[in-house]
């Protein structure tokens, strides 16, 4: 009760409704604590079944379940009644209705139970829960978005809410299901990317639906529908739930999170109800998100919270698709949040790349193009992707990577990146461009510091004939006598063995950052490095070879910490073809001997 009091004091003009959705200053809203309500209860709750104008629900309180929703998180659990409420059930877009008993507002309709319920049985989310996203927001200053970047890499686990997990628990409440509508996306691409908006902490509940900027004349209120936007433009993805309430500034919906981080900048959008599908299964409502109203600003435990007219900061994205009988030109923007930004990025390039007539299966992409950091050099995208041994397409290679780069942006602890833009270019070309390094050798054995030595590789490409590269390396003067190792790869070989180990895992500062993503190695080139013995220390993205034992007795101290890492060869030479038509895979090692 004591902090219900303290949140609505901290609330007491933010508050503006009557016992029906409307809201004026002339009547300010009214509000029943959980302490007042009592089994057998009648009042009634508003949603938007077909269109934008919401519609009243019968409601008749069966109990109050306390520390359900959390530590001292009351639920009032309910009844819904009414023939549409009958009918459909408690349906996935229903989160957020405002309920009311006797003209005071109790709270948010914001759990179900369980499937396939023969009774539209659901929990409600008091009121003064919700009320306290406000007083937190309010107390809290202006920050920059904190860089915990979620790890580019395959869920293995299903996600929270899942069939895989709650099979079993027949009488779970769980929250009800706001409609994650992908427009624009083919059935694979969301198939393929599920997984890792669930590891990301955003359960994909496929709605049907769109997303576009169409004026909607009709006034939002409680009750009314109201969508938050991760993707926007030619594809969009966003999801829907319902407005507990509302004043000049701000609104409040949902009644539970719909990512729960905390701080976030979604656009927030007016929406249309086309249809309520009934299923005992997953019944839910089928929304054309319209006009844009603002930002939703929290993402808490109890609620969305919206702050109106706010304009989001949103990455525009530009992609450049080239090889069909015409280029084409992908536009969208995509949010700004460290956790789901590469993985709404990583799913729209495979989308853009799959969704169009000249995508095949045996494909090849030349990407090009760059990623633009406020204040920091441009991150430089370059590479090539065709079909692998594990018939990974192409177009999932494209997005990985991509989605790698973003990962890393994000997931430094340092600095906060303002991504001002992404710009694309891919060349598309309709056959399997790989070859296999089949073979490397020298003529000599030995040579001496200053020498330039020949390595000569071949190359056996797809369904076609050996091909002979001759690479010229040059041995440094400052070469150590001994043995000198030569690799020769490909570039994501070379990557990993240059940056594996401690170095790799390493979290850096947002420049270091962006210099080491640019020294990243093309993969349609064969690659010659020279490792010596002697060992190579990196601070940052800073590479220091052929380290004497002297200088590295002084340095000692820092061995093991993020300043440096040490390892037992150093690089001292690389050397490459120019840029192959192929992406090459493979390595070999040589050794000669240094007199």
């Amino acid at each position: 009760m004591r902090r219900a009091v303290v949140a609505l004091a901290a609330f007491s003009l933010f508050l503006r409704c009557s016992a029906a959705p409307a809201q004026t200053t002339a009547n300010p809203i009214k509000t029943i604590a959980v302490s007042e309500i009592r089994a057998g209860m009648k009042g009634v709750a508003y949603t938007v079944f077909q269109g934008t104008k919401p519609e009243a629900m019968d409601v008749e309180v069966l109990g109050v379940l306390k520390n359900n929703n959390g530590p001292k998180g009351d639920v009032i659990l309910v009844r819904l009644g009414g023939a549409k409420a009958e009918y459909t059930g408690v349906v996935a877009g229903m989160s957020g209705s405002p309920v009311y008993f006797d003209g005071r507002l109790a709270g948010a309709l914001a759990f179900r139970i369980g499937e396939f319920s023969k009774e539209p049985i659901a929990g409600v989310t008091p009121i003064a829960e919700m009320l306290e996203i406000n007083a937190l927001d309010r107390s809290l200053p202006p920050a920059p978005v904190e860089a915990q970047a979620a790890p580019i890499q395959p869920s293995k686990t299903s996600g929270p809410g899942t069939p895989g997990q709650v099979a079993s628990f027949a009488n779970l409440l769980k929250p009800i299901d706001a409609p994650l509508v992908f427009s624009g996306f083919s059935e694979d691409s969301i198939r393929q990317f599920a997984p890792r908006f669930a590891s990301a902490g955003i359960v994909p509940v496929m709605g049907a639906g769109s997303v576009s900027d169409a004026k909607q004349p009709e006034p939002i209120e409680p009750g009314s529908a109201v969508s938050a936007v991760l993707v926007r433009g030619d594809m969009n993805i966003a999801a829907t739930c319902t407005v507990t309430y509302m004043d000049a500034t701000h609104l409040l919906a949902c009644g539970h999170p719909l990512l729960q981080f905390g701080r976030v900048d979604l656009p927030m959008t007016k929406a249309e109800v086309v249809a309520t599908l009934p299923s005992p299964l997953n019944a839910f409502k089928i929304v054309n998100a319209t006009e844009p109203i603002g930002a939703f600003v929290q993402d808490r435990h109890t609620g969305i919270m919206g702050e109106f007219g706010k304009e989001p900061d949103m990455i525009p994205v530009t992609l450049n698709i080239h090889g069909g009988p015409t280029d084409k030109q992908i536009r969208y923007e995509v949010l700004n949040n460290p956790r789901l930004s590469p993985v709404a990025m990583m799913a729209t390039i495979y989308n853009a790349l799959h969704g169009v007539n000249e995508y095949g299966e045996e494909t090849t992409y030349r990407m090009r193009g760059r990623i633009d950091v406020k204040g920091y050099p441009e991150v430089l995208i370059q590479n090539m992707f065709t079909p692998n041994d594990g018939n990974q397409p192409a177009a999932m290679l494209a997005a990985l990577s991509l989605g790698d780069r973003f990962g890393r942006i994000y997931d430094n602890p340092y600095n906060a990146p303002d991504i001002r833009g992404v710009q694309l270019d891919f060349d598309l070309v309709r056959e399997r461009r790989w070859a296999r390094l089949e073979g490397a050798r020298t003529d000599v054995t030995e040579a001496r510091p200053g020498d330039e030595i020949t390595i000569e590789t071949v190359l056996r490409p797809y369904r076609g004939d050996a091909m002979v590269q001759q690479i010229p390396v040059h041995v440094p003067t400052s070469t150590s006598k001994g043995v000198l190792r030569i690799l020769v790869s490909d570039g994501e070989t070379l990557d990993r063995v240059r940056r594996s180990g401690p170095l790799f895992g390493r979290k850096l500062d947002l420049a270091s950052t962006i210099a080491f993503l640019n020294k990243q190695h093309v993969n349609n080139r064969i690659y010659v490095s020279l490792l010596e013995a002697d060992p190579e220390a990196t601070v940052a993205d800073k590479v220091m070879p052929g380290l004497p034992l002297s200088i590295m007795n002084v340095m000692d101290s820092m061995r093991g910490t993020q300043d440096m890492v040490v390892q037992a060869e150093s690089s001292v030479n690389e050397s490459a073809t120019p840029p192959l038509d192929y992406v090459v895979a493979g390595a070999q090692v040589l050794t000669i001997a240094i007199k």
